[in-house]
């Protein structure tokens, strides 16, 4: 079986206040785009991952493994029968873009069917949930949804009006930024709870522009100045929008034409690894 594990990038990002356990509730919109990763899984002995991307560690610790174990794990029975995963590795790990939860979220799907597992999505939501906050989203048919809680309760929203159109160009930097220094600097803050929804559903870019923020950015921004520049290039090549995407380093700009956004994408320095596609390219069919 081989399927797409897509990327997504957040339409703002609201963190509204600490929690006792730790984590932050927090808002935000996922948006899933067209860059993805290719996986494929196959019946084996035992189960095991291989990836094209010899960096990326392919032990336990990689949450395909984790979510192919979650799927056998939960069957009545536990399950003798091994699947083999191999990870094409397109999308840029540790920036923003949720392409770890994607590959875990197609594994569980994939695992699912394969091991004919027979979990339910609510069974499979709940094991997503707990190999990480994004997997859940990567999970739904929708490919636009609100986050709250932590993220993982999700309510399905319409593609939003002011992408209609529009082309997208996903930069990412040779810049790391962990989640540890991303939250290390967030000041927590309520007061405009709620009102995230309606701006990305409503709202037009010259809205967005004015209003959507992601709060990671100032603090960010500031610690690395590459990330604050290249929004600057994107807005200054002509993006209606750009933001960085979660905790970073992709960022990304919304152009109202093809041509405007390769030109764009096209520009950026030969470090950053650029993405440019149809802003809905990743929506159902």
């Amino acid at each position: 079986m081989t399927l797409s594990a897509p990327a997504k990038i957040n339409l703002g990002l609201r963190i509204l206040r600490k929690r006792a356990d730790g984590f932050h509730d927090l808002e935000t919109v996922f948006l899933r785009i067209g860059w993805a990763d290719t996986l494929t899984m196959t019946p084996a002995e035992h189960t095991m991952m291989t990836c094209s991307d010899p960096s990326l560690p392919v032990d336990e610790s990689n949450l395909c493994l984790r979510a192919v174990r979650a799927v056998q794990q939960a069957m009545p029975d536990g399950s003798h029968t091994g699947l083999r995963v191999h990870l094409q590795k397109n999308l840029p790990f540790g920036a923003g873009l949720g392409g770890g939860s994607s590959d875990a979220a197609s594994c569980l799907d994939a695992a699912n069917t394969m091991l004919a597992a027979g979990l339910s999505a609510q069974r499979r939501h709940e094991l997503a949930a707990a190999l990480g906050s994004d997997v859940p989203f990567f999970l739904m048919e929708s490919g636009v949804a609100l986050g709250t809680d932590r993220g993982t309760i999700l309510c399905p929203m319409a593609f939003p009006k002011a992408l209609r159109g529009t082309w997208l160009v996903v930069a990412v930097p040779p810049v790391h930024v962990s989640t540890a220094e991303a939250y290390a600097g967030i000041r927590p803050d309520d007061g405009q709870e709620g009102e995230l929804e309606a701006l990305v559903s409503g709202g037009s870019l010259a809205e967005w522009k004015e209003g959507l923020v992601n709060d990671f950015e100032s603090h960010l921004f500031e610690a690395h100045p590459t990330l604050a520049a290249l929004k600057s290039n994107l807005l200054g090549a002509g993006a209606s929008y750009a933001a960085m995407s979660g905790s970073g380093s992709a960022v990304f700009g919304v152009f109202q034409t093809e041509d405007e956004a390769r030109s764009a994408g096209g520009g950026l320095a030969t470090t950053i690894r650029t993405w440019v596609g149809p802003s809905d390219a990743g929506l159902p069919a």
